[in-house]
This record gives structure tokens, sequence and C-alpha cells, in this order.
């Protein structure tokens, strides 16, 4: 079948599955929806299908006000066959386009503005304004809906700039102003103002996801209680504590301490964190061609790739983690929060005992005497030149380096492997494609009885097919019988 051929049964029969996956325009009505839309479904004739709702946006329709399409799972954002195009929406996610300025943004990404312009309108049916300017648009839409934050603090947070344009922009896009579409809603807000709903496409293996996390939860930085994900974070000139729970479709997400301004960046790198907009069935029909990776999506279905909520404290870990297990690099990465992070006092109600420390940054640990907290040298020599690279600029964490350019820049320094840079690359990066192939948890998820163990090298050629998912494949190996590990 063609994709409108599979877009209408998906529309006529409101599959869940491709929520968010695809928009559809109604040219009767100048409105588009999601594919779950209960309203009657229109002739085909009169619908249009869009890959995304900012391809949908730019042609004229204004969003549903019943399906409410800011409401949506995350449209993946990997398109499988341009790297500039994942790296752009990641830098959009983070706010790059919020002065309009294209030129500077195709600049970091090595590439023109009329190239990028091109390569979005190919993948995403969209130009990287509009883009940009639906998903402000949405952020705001769901902080009318969910909170009781002022329209002030909306328009800020959400980054309008001004509250005369946020009032324009949304008396264009809905025939009606925001305090207009918030006095006709109809859901129930959430107990604080400063939470809001993340939500997700199924599967989600939040209980896997939350067991990885609190495996490796930095003592003091981070905390895995009671079903809730919580860590101290530094934005800007603030200091909090972000609080992630699940629910039936979305996750909550909680802050503690922090203000609105900077709500649209915790947004973007909680759904990072969490993997939350990863593209499911495209990965499942990938890897499922290999019969390992089958029986084990078949157990457990919905893999995710943990992110991190910050490069260095990430690699900090990486470095402690090779050679050792789990738990003791666990331990050696308190012991740094402990001795030189930053102490915070934010109550959480309900968890008597709330991360209190911030993971100290790159100038922190330049010149840090980690030996003292029973590091050995080596490692404590490798984070100080991490350190130091951070602070001098030869290193970046930006969502704007390549994979390949960024593995080959951590490398440079000694003690920093292929493992540890593909592993960061996967997590830090988000780079779907990383693949630690020396990785012991890994070979080991191959062992049979009798059979000598898989070679790196062997484990490279059978991973050729399972691009471009090799990490969700790593997360899914690593969760195998033999291959705990990651």
């Amino acid at each position: 079948m063609s994709t409108n051929e599979i877009f209408e049964r998906a529309r006529l029969s409101r599959d869940a599955r491709f929520d968010g996956r695809f928009f559809i325009g109604v040219k009767t009505t100048g409105i588009y929806c999601r594919p779950i839309c209960p309203a009657n479904a229109p002739k085909s004739e009169n619908v249009v299908y869009y890959r995304t709702a900012a391809a949908a946006s730019e042609a004229g329709f204004r969003p549903c006000l019943r399906c409410r399409p800011e409401c949506a799972p995350g449209t993946p954002a990997w398109a499988g066959t341009s790297t500039t195009v994942h790296r752009g929406l990641r830098l959009i996610a983070q706010g790059a386009l919020d002065h309009g300025n294209l030129e500077h943004l195709a600049d970091r990404l090595g590439v023109t503005s009329r190239h990028l312009r091109r390569l979005f309108s190919k993948h995403l049916g969209a130009s990287p304004l509009a883009v940009a300017h639906t998903q402000r648009l949405h952020f705001a839409k769901n902080l009318i809906d969910q909170t009781s934050l002022s329209m002030r603090e909306i328009s800020v947070a959400s980054g309008f700039g001004s509250v005369r344009r946020f009032n324009d922009t949304f008396k264009k896009t809905y025939g009606r102003t925001p305090g207009q579409l918030r006095r006709h809603r109809d859901v129930t807000l959430s107990a604080s103002a400063f939470s809001v709903q993340l939500p997700y496409r199924r599967p989600f293996g939040w209980d896997r996801l939350l067991k990885f996390f609190a495996a490796r939860a930095t003592p003091g930085v981070e905390r895995v209680h009671d079903g809730r994900y919580l860590r101290t974070i530094v934005i800007g000139d603030e200091r909090g504590i972000v609080d992630v729970q699940n629910t039936a479709d979305h996750l909550l997400l909680s802050l503690h301490g922090i203000g609105t301004n900077s709500l649209f960046s915790i947004v973007q790198r909680t759904r990072s964190l969490f993997d939350l907009d990863a593209s499911t069935d495209e990965i499942a029909r990938v890897l499922s061609a290999d019969s390992r990776l089958k029986a084990l999506l078949k157990k457990t279905p919905g893999v995710r790739v943990p992110g991190s909520w910050d490069g260095f404290e990430l690699t900090v870990r990486a470095i402690l983690g090779q050679q050792v297990s789990v738990s003791a690099a666990t331990t050696l990465a308190g012991r740094i929060a402990d001795r030189y992070g930053e102490r915070i006092d934010v109550p959480v109600e309900g968890v008597q005992q709330a991360p209190d420390r911030l993971f100290p940054g790159p100038r922190k640990l330049v010149r840090a005497r980690l030996e003292n907290l029973g590091i050995i040298a080596s490692r404590a020599r490798t984070i100080r030149s991490i350190a130091r690279a951070v602070v001098d600029g030869t290193l970046s964490f930006d969502a704007a380096e390549s994979p390949d350019d960024f593995c080959q820049s951590l490398q440079v320094i000694k003690g920093i492997g292929d493992w540890t840079a593909q592993y960061v690359a996967m997590r830090a990066l988000k780079n779907p494609d990383a693949f630690p192939a020396s990785d012991l948890g890994l070979l080991r998820a191959f062992d049979r009885p009798g059979k000598l163990r898989m070679k790196p090298g062997e484990l490279m050629t059978r991973a050729e097919a399972w691009r471009p998912w090799r990490a969700y494949a790593a997360l899914l190996l690593w969760g195998s019988e033999n291959g705990a590990g990651g």
C-alpha cells in the first residue's frame, strides 16, 4: 500500500498507533486533526495528509480544538536518512530559533540556510521556522489547558517574547484569545501550577527505564522513589528539582524550586531524557529481523534509550564505569558530588530525602583531587582532561555536533576509548545508531553453552542489519538474562 492508503486506513479506524505520526488537514473546515479525532470522519476527497503538525500549519490549517494536536505523542525526531535534520530538530527544541535566526542555525549545522530549508521540507514537510513556531504554539496551548499560570508567564515560558505577540498569534490561529480558550477548557488541572503532561506513544517501557536510572542514580543528585524519578538541576540562575512520574498515557513533570522562564527547555530535556519521541514501530520493524532481538522485543516492548540531563556529567559517570561494576561507579559519582557539588535545599512533598546536591560542572573538576575519593589515578586524570577540554571549548556536547566528529574528539583524550565515546554519544547526543560493540554485556548476551563468546568484530558485523537503531538493540541486549550492563 502507498503511504496515503496506510494513513487513510488509520484515519478511518482511528488507529492510536499512528497518533502523532501524521496529521489530517480537512479542506472543508480548514482545521488539522490527529488520526484519533472523535469528530465524524470527513470524506476522503476533502482530506490532505501531513507528516507533521508544522506542515499542516504551514499549509494554512489551524489546530482542532476537539482532538487537540498539541497533545499528540511527539513526532519521531529521527528521519533515518538525515542526521542534519535530526540535529536541527534537537537544536530547535532547545530554542535555537526563538529569535528566528535561521542562518545562525544553519551555520551551526555546517550547511547553508537554503539547504537546511530543503532538507526540512523533504523530511518533515515544513520549514525550520514553521517547526519552531508550531512547537511554541503547542507548548503554550498545553500550558493554557493544564496549568493556572498567568498568560504573561505562559507567553514568556513558550518563547513568544511579549503578551501582545502571544495574543495575536492565538487569535489568528484559533480565532480566540488565550483567555477565551482557557475559559472553555474541559480538562482537570494538575494539582501544581508547575506540573505539565508529557505525552508518549505506546508501548512505553517505563518500569525498565526507571530500573535503569535507579541503578545509576548518583547519590545526592538523583533518586528513584516510589515510582518517581527526581534529580537536581541548575538552569540559568535557578536551582531546583525535576520530578517525573508515569500515568496512563503521559509522564507528569513537576518542578520544585524553579520558575517558568526555563520551562520550555526543561520540558524538552525531560522528553529527551526519557526518549519520548522514539519511532517505536520503525525500531521494532528493523530489529525484529534479528531472531535474538525479536525475542527480546516480544518480552520487553517499548524499548527506549535513556538520555542524560548533562553531557559532561554523563561522561564523568562513564569514565568512572570503565571496568568496574555499575554500583561501584555510582558510589564514586556520589563521592564527587558530595565533595565538589553545590548543596541545595528544595523540599519535595511526599519525599523525605529529596536530592540535595548539584553535580559539579567542569570548572569545579579541572583541578579536583579525585584520587582522594578512591578513584584510580589514570581515571582521575582523564576526568580532569575532559573538564579542561569542555572549559577551553575543544569538547562540546552541543546537539549540533556530528556524532562521528564528537566521538573522534572525545577519543583524542587519553583514557577515552571507543566504548566510552559510543556510550556518551548514545545517551548525551541521542545518536540512535551509537553502538559500543566491545561492551562485555553485549557480547555476553549471545553466550550459548559450549560455544565461544562472540568477538566485537563479529558483533559489529551482525549489528549492520540493525542500523540506524543499534542503540536500541544495545538496550535490549543489556536487559537480557546474560547481558546486564550499560
